[in-house]
């Protein structure tokens, strides 16, 4: 039937997310996160939690052997993409704080315990009831836990991250292009719905991969600028592209997938962001230098 087609339920989730991303983050946060969402949320997660102790031997899968299909630094580079690629959001929303100090304390312990918090519920449930390996196996054990209402309401969270993602592609290429969020929201929304319906989900490893080698580099090269150059001083006023920084990024892109197609067990994360970030410091002194000659 047509409610079990896959591109109708695409098609009105990239559509509900694109509308939310059109109206901005703060009437979202205002009106439905705040006010309710947040704390259904909690609770679903705090029943998968409860099931998962009540239902699966912990100490069992705890002392579990693996079976070496990954190795330890390939493990790492997946499991670290997701949160290096919401790293930019928390701009989108700490721009709005009135105490630094307040929203960074925050950020890093809400960060912190809600990524631990559910991967290790993701880690749980995979290895205590989809050890079959198929695509669509974690989704149908989530689904039987309490009738499938925590799976719905996380479903319900997803939607919220994908609106959060298309505003923040919005307002980065609004620095670059001078057309309103709102604009660009809708098209990069209608974009990414079009991607979700050509991209194969059990292929969501080298997606993660993909991201990983993104914004890896990127943060190398974010944190060497702000905490050394730049010495947490903002600038007054943005003056076009910094191409050295673009550079270093682009090397930075290059090493990581290099490294995780030439040498996997290595790890790409670390190598990928020290490297960007050393790169991006040297071009930037060594330009800071010839400027101050001439």
């Amino acid at each position: 039937s047509a409610w079990n087609s896959p591109v109708l339920w695409t098609l009105c989730f990239g559509a509900l997310a694109t509308l939310l991303a059109v109206g901005g983050p703060l009437a979202f946060v205002r009106k439905v996160l705040r006010t309710w969402g947040i704390w259904l949320l909690l609770g679903a997660c705090l029943w998968l939690t409860w099931n998962l102790f009540a239902k699966a031997d912990l100490a069992a899968l705890w002392n579990r052997a693996g079976d070496g299909s990954m190795s330890l630094a390939v493990g790492f580079d997946i499991a670290i993409a997701m949160p290096l690629s919401w790293l930019p959001l928390i701009a989108d929303y700490s721009r709005f704080a009135r105490n630094g100090k307040h929203v960074f304390g925050g950020t890093v312990v809400g960060y912190f315990i809600g990524n631990t918090w559910l991967m290790s519920l993701g880690v749980g449930y995979t290895l205590a009831f989809a050890g079959s390996g198929e695509a669509n196996a974690l989704l149908l054990a989530l689904a039987g836990a309490g009738m499938g209402i925590p799976l719905l309401l996380i479903l319900l969270d997803e939607s919220e991250k994908a609106f959060a993602d298309i505003h923040s592609a919005a307002v980065s290429t609004g620095v670059l292009v001078r057309l309103k969020v709102e604009h660009l929201a809708l098209a990069i929304g209608v974009l990414c719905t079009l991607i979700a319906l050509l991209a194969p989900l059990a292929q969501y490893e080298n997606f993660l991969l993909l991201i990983g080698s993104v914004f890896a580099p990127l943060f190398g090269v974010v944190l060497m600028d702000h905490y050394v150059i730049r010495r947490r001083r903002l600038p007054a006023q943005v003056h076009g592209l910094h191409w050295q920084a673009l550079l270093a990024w682009a090397v930075g892109v290059a090493t990581y997938h290099l490294i995780a197609a030439q040498a996997p067990n290595l790890g790409a994360t670390l190598p990928a962001l020290l490297l960007a970030g050393l790169l991006h410091g040297l071009l930037s002194f060594s330009r800071g230098r010839e400027t101050a000659r001439a």
